[in-house]
């Protein structure tokens, strides 16, 4: 059970699972990686853990068991990073995940770099960029990015987590 202000909504709900780690960040761009276990609150009024400010929201809360991150802006950006470059934290607002000039940040995926990037496109079918094929949008943590793959959703998003 859950007590929403009016002025709030629901970004991201999922089964708790103690130890796992999430990568949580705001539409501006920034994030940090936080201990599942320190999200639960113990009021219906819940927990604060990611610091933002007007006219900013939280944008997802997706689980960091992977490697690298990728994430894309409403500008059809985007940037592959390793994880290590992201802080662990237990609230505050972040460091830049990725820089925007305009737009903002629609989505994020943690993955095995063994594994590749994966995402689901408008049609329900699932497409994987392997490592060697993603290397036009390798950069480090803070950059801009580069235009989205052809194939990648007209959404901006990776689809459901796997």
């Amino acid at each position: 059970m859950i007590e929403l202000e009016e002025n709030h909504d629901v970004a991201e709900i999922f089964a708790h699972e103690p130890g796992r780690k999430l990568l949580v960040a705001s539409t501006a761009g920034y994030g940090f990686i936080v201990l599942e276990d320190e999200c639960v609150a113990s009021t219906r009024k819940g927990k604060q853990v990611l610091n933002v400010s007007e006219p900013e929201e939280a944008r997802l809360a997706v689980p960091a068991e992977g490697d690298h991150v990728a994430t894309v802006g409403e500008n059809r950006k985007l940037l592959v990073f390793s994880l290590d470059e992201v802080n662990e934290m237990t609230r505050g607002k972040g460091v830049i995940l990725q820089r925007f000039k305009d737009g903002k940040l629609a989505d994020a995926r943690v993955f095995k770099k063994s594994d590749g990037l994966t995402w689901l496109d408008s049609a329900g079918r699932t497409f994987t960029l392997s490592w060697s094929e993603l290397k036009d949008w390798v950069g480090v943590r803070a950059q801009a990015g580069r235009i989205a793959p052809k194939g990648f959703p007209r959404s901006n998003s990776f689809g459901p987590a796997f």
